[in-house]
């Protein structure tokens, strides 16, 4: 059997090109990526710089600090942790602002997506669904920001951004399941100390897998550290290795990627009778999947030959792609295979993090990705304004490596569970199960696109519906859905969509007068 690390290779948003296609970035560092062990000791740093904007119609000044903290362990210095803060001004008493961590997934991605996609100050303007228009970058004045609600703190793992072991620590000490959320939780309290915020009511917001590390953060955190979270937001997460990868020998993912690919097919026209209106198609989908799709598929090789054509064709009805190709698969066509398939004779292949994107095949007959034409799409604006921002307006880090993204992570996929038993596939809802049921104050927010790939919409759904917590924690949960893909604040309606439900999230559990 292949372990998780070998089955999600996709998960680190990539196929083949990797995240961003930006391994330029990245120096040539050492495993410890330290300091040497004879030289002076490290320190935090930091750039402070004041700002201005208009949110919802109104003035917001405030503070943004770029930098570092170092963080320790007995005593000794273990990690540099980069961090970008947003804080408004104008209120004397930091505990009346709520205080936001966001980080994004991969594992290996820095915050960039998320900072200059939706939650900061500053956005990066692309072509949605298409190529971003050639140089220079352009970047504005966001106004969907979320500073104006939340002071926001964009979080840099061990590995990405200016984050890096120092000292004695390697990478395996911070590059694993449950190294990763201990890491991220001390850096959260270490920040919450330093700048007097215990008071301030706490979101954690992740994406991707952000899933797994804000559902781990949400119980180490009042476990470990004592510390109640106001509300967790989850957005296109990943939490259940057992469900949300398919392409692998697990049955069940292949019922819970169909409705995507219904979802793609819908969008790019492959439909003979395509349906007027999308979310009552995809209900009928997942309806199929569910009750009709997966039983088939648990017959496994000893189907009935009439039964398998007949599931065959309505999968060649839903999805675009011929009853044949269906039945030579054994139902089974994992989404690499899909995207391949889907306009293969246009000699083109739909996007995987957003399948609305499409690009010409470079191999049309592959049955797998050779990139996802999401990434060089999007990915060559986004780290240019970022870099633009970083330098010249918070005005740092022109002599120092930040890290977008990085690869080649000896990720330990391994988890112990919060009764301390250890997994065979990691799966953190039996922790967010726990977070929701110690912590009745705090309410869970999740934000999902339908044409994402990734972190499928049906997965997501699968996952709430196997948290095990009572009627009264299920009423705290909000979802809310996006007709775009893993990062549904690239298409404007989703973003001003996306903007006004986490404003309201972190407004109704605020918990201020």
């Amino acid at each position: 059997m292949k372990s998780p690390h070998q089955c999600l290779q996709g998960l680190v948003f990539t196929v083949a090109l990797g995240l961003l296609l930006m391994q330029p970035v990245l120096a040539d560092q050492h495993e410890d990526g330290g300091e040497t062990k004879a030289g002076p000791q490290p320190t935090a740093e930091q750039s402070v710089t004041e700002h201005q904007i208009r949110i919802d119609g109104e003035v917001v000044n405030y503070t943004a600090t770029v930098g570092w903290l170092i963080q320790h362990k007995d005593d000794k210095p273990v990690a540099r942790f980069g961090y970008t803060a947003y804080t408004r001004k104008g209120s004397d008493d930091p505990a009346q602002r709520p205080i936001m961590f966001a980080f994004n997934g991969g594992p290996g991605s820095s915050s960039l997506w998320l900072h200059l996609g939706i939650l900061g100050p500053q956005r990066v303007i692309v072509n949605d669904a298409g190529y971003a228009d050639p140089p220079p970058a352009k970047r504005v004045d966001n106004a969907y920001s979320i500073i104006d609600v939340t002071d926001l703190v964009m979080v840099d793992p061990v590995g990405t951004g200016f984050s890096k072991p120092l000292g004695d620590a390697e990478g395996k000490d911070f590059w694993g399941v449950d190294q990763d959320i201990e890491s991220v939780a001390a850096f959260i309290k270490q920040y919450i100390n330093e700048h007097g915020r215990w008071a301030s009511p706490k979101f954690i917001l992740g994406e991707s897998y952000g899933g797994i590390r804000g559902a781990g953060l949400a119980h180490h955190l009042q476990s470990r550290h004592n510390m109640h979270l106001n509300g967790l937001v989850l957005v296109s997460p990943f939490i259940d290795t057992a469900a949300g990868r398919d392409g692998g020998d697990l049955t069940l993912p292949h019922a819970l990627f169909l409705p995507t690919f219904a979802a793609t097919a819908w969008y790019h026209d492959a439909l003979q009778n395509k349906p007027a209106e999308l979310q009552p198609f995809l209900a009928e989908v997942e309806n199929f999947a569910l009750n009709e799709y997966l039983p088939a598929l648990t017959a496994g090789y000893t189907i009935d030959a009439g039964r398998k054509r007949a599931i065959a064709e309505q999968l060649s009805d839903y999805t675009g792609v011929s009853a044949d190709y269906w039945e030579l698969a054994d139902l089974r066509v994992s989404h690499q295979q899909f995207v391949q398939e889907l306009k293969r004779s246009d000699r083109l292949i739909a996007g995987r993090i957003d399948s609305r994107f499409i690009g010409p095949s470079v191999n049309p007959l592959s049955e797998s990705m050779d990139y996802d034409p999401f990434f060089p799409s999007v990915g060559p604006a986004y780290t240019a304004a970022f870099f633009d921002y970083l330098h010249n307006e918070l005005d740092f880090g022109k002599t120092e490596t930040y890290a977008t993204t990085a690869f080649g992570l000896d990720w330990d996929w391994s988890h112990r569970d919060p009764n301390g038993r250890q997994q065979v596939a990691v799966n953190l809802l039996p922790d967010l199960s726990m977070a929701m049921i110690m912590n009745p104050g705090m309410g869970l927010h999740i934000q999902q696109g339908y044409y994402d790939l990734a972190t499928p919409f049906a997965a997501t759904n699968y996952y709430l519906r196997h948290l095990n917590i009572p009627t009264e924690a299920r009423e705290r949960i909000r979802v809310d859905y996006y007709e775009a893909g893993h990062m549904m604040y690239l298409h404007q309606p989703s973003l001003e969509k996306y903007r006004e439900d986490l404003a309201a999230f972190v407004r109704e559990y605020d918990r201020l007068p």
